[in-house]
Parts: C-alpha cells; structure tokens; sequence
C-alpha cells in the first residue's frame, strides 16, 4: 500500500546538478527555482562523478549550508547539462507500466490492421501486461552518446517519421553493484533523476531481420534529454508516489503515478546487475507510463514542437524539437 500521510518528496528537498555560466562548469543545487553554486562549499574542481563515492557525506553537508547560500542563480541564465559528465552505462526498462503496455500492444496492432474490435484488442493486451508482470524486467541498453541536457533541442533524426515521447524515472548509481538482491538496492543508489527516451516507431522494427533496432530507434545523439538534477534518494519516503508528467506544446500526454509500475526501482537495479556489472554514474531508467504518441492518435513529435516534461521533485525539462541538419 502507498503511505498518503507524508509529502511524496521532503519539505527540504533539493537537486543536484551541472551547469555552466561564463564558460565555468559547476555542481549546483536547485531548490524553489534557483541554483546555488556549491563551489564556495565543495571546491572549485568537484563534478557529481567525483561527488558519488563519498554522496551521503556530501549531501548532509549540503542540507546544513544550503540555507546559508546567497541568493542563487536564474535556471534560465544557466546551460544546464546533463547531471552526470562523462554519462555511465544505461540500461532502460521497457514494457514496464500496466497501462502503458496496454495501449501500446493495441495501438501496435491496431497500426498493423489487425482486424479485432477495441474490446478484443484490449483482452489481448491485458493478457499481455499479466505475462510480463510474470517475467523478469525487460531491458536494453542506452548508449552515454544519446545524453543530452534537460534544457538541449531534440534532434529529429531520419530515417523514421515516427519520434515519440518516452518520459522516465531513472535513477543514479553512487556504487558499484554486481549480482545485488532487490533488498540491497537502495544500498547503491544516489537518487532519482528523469530521462525522456525518445523512441522512432517506424525503424524499431526491419522487414528483413527478426530483431528490434534499439540502436536506431532509440540511441541516436540527443534521444536521452536528462535531468536537470539528480533528487537524493533520502527525500524521497516512497518513489512510487512521484508524478511523472509530460506536455507537448503545453497539451498534457502523459500523467501518471510511478505507481502503476510492474517492476519497481529495486527489481530494475536488481535486474540490471545480474546482467553486468554495475558502476557509479550509471544510470538505470525504469520504463515509461502510458500516454504516448499512439494514445493521441498517433501524434508523432515534429521540428518546432515544445516538450514540457516533470517528475515530483526533480525539476523540469523544456525541450524543443528540431528538424535534423542538412
């Protein structure tokens, strides 16, 4: 059950992140709006890579000397970059919201001229959400060349027609971990962080070979817009309360509680370190909930359009779409 008497995220919760100004890259904290230069406090040569090793640390001391900080910083003054420089290993859950899993299964086929009606098609795919909370998480790995900031253009690339939106909850290593239980997850996690998995349908799959192109369709420069901050995990009493919420051109697509997840954070980690072996700054993204492109009647993103994306917590993304150069 899903504690309803505490704030989703703590009252003294703040981001952490990169950005620059004038040329100079720092670690900031984004609390109400504002950024605070945490140089004065961790060094002028920190960066979140170096932080992880020593982040609980690190956060208490900046729980005690945020307060004291200077007024801070415009967000909108700043280039804000993805959280983590260099970006780690990314592996990504897919197929791993009940909802989502429905509508894409019948928007797929529906696509594809399946001749069942709406009620059949539905069966069908709520068969399909059981079968996978029955199975292991499925994962695929992101390539750190896709990252891109929270505050960068969306590249449109071809081939394909069919960008579609994928907003995520992720979260950040600050160990390494290899063959961990679902228990000992959160022994490993710095926090949670947001990733747009920008995903071209159209190339997922080819005529001639029976596998899906997670290369082309979903890790191609600027297909991972992260962050602006990574929320440290002790602000955050239960994940799955957390809102996950996108708009394009300020229309709302996607709205929906972490909590319809199938496999949790601690099952993603747990997943993913059975398969490799895990390191700090990695990140694991954990799937995304219903309210994609085929939901909208197949209203796929194209140059000019404005994405507006959110998670409890965690900032705001704005991102606009650009047609690919010539």
């Amino acid at each position: 059950m899903i504690s309803t008497d505490v704030p989703a995220v703590a009252p003294d919760a703040f981001g952490i992140g990169t950005f620059a100004a004038s040329g100079q890259t720092f670690v900031g904290v984004l609390r109400d709006g504002r950024v605070f230069d945490t140089r004065p406090v961790l060094g002028a040569d920190a960066t979140i890579r170096r932080l992880l090793p020593n982040w609980d640390a690190v956060t208490d001391t900046l729980v005690e000397v945020v307060p004291t900080l200077d007024s801070g910083l415009a967000l909108d003054d700043l280039d804000v970059l993805p959280p983590v420089q260099p970006a780690g290993q990314i592996l990504c859950a897919g197929a791993n919201y009940r909802v989502h899993v429905e509508q894409i299964v019948q928007s797929t086929l529906r696509n594809s001229g399946d001749p069942r009606n709406d009620e059949e098609l539905r069966a069908f795919a709520l068969q399909a959400v059981e079968r996978q909370a029955q199975s292991d998480p499925f994962m695929f790995v992101g390539l750190p060349s896709a990252v891109s900031g929270g505050r960068d253009d969306v590249v449109l690339w071809t081939p394909g027609e069919q960008h579609d939106w994928e907003l995520e909850l992720g979260v950040v290593l600050k160990t390494g971990a290899h063959r961990i239980s679902p228990d000992e997850a959160f022994d490993h996690i710095a926090g949670y962080v947001m990733s747009n998995d920008i995903t071209v349908r159209d190339v997922m799959a080819r005529s001639n070979v029976p596998l899906t192109d997670f290369v082309t369709s979903k890790n191609r420069p600027t297909y991972f817009p992260t962050g602006p901050v990574i929320l440290p995990a002790r602000f955050v009493p239960d994940y799955r309360r957390l809102k996950i919420t996108l708009k394009v051109n300020g229309e709302t697509m996607q709205d929906e509680l972490v909590a319809d997840i199938i496999h949790g954070v601690e099952k993603c980690v747990s997943y993913a370190s059975h398969s490799t072996r895990l390191e700090a700054g990695d990140m694991i993204l954990t799937g995304s909930p219903a309210g994609n492109a085929g939901k909208h009647g197949n209203r796929w993103l194209r140059p000019g359009d404005v994405m507006e994306a959110s998670i409890t917590g965690l900032g705001t993304q704005v991102t606009r779409c650009v047609a690919p150069p010539e």
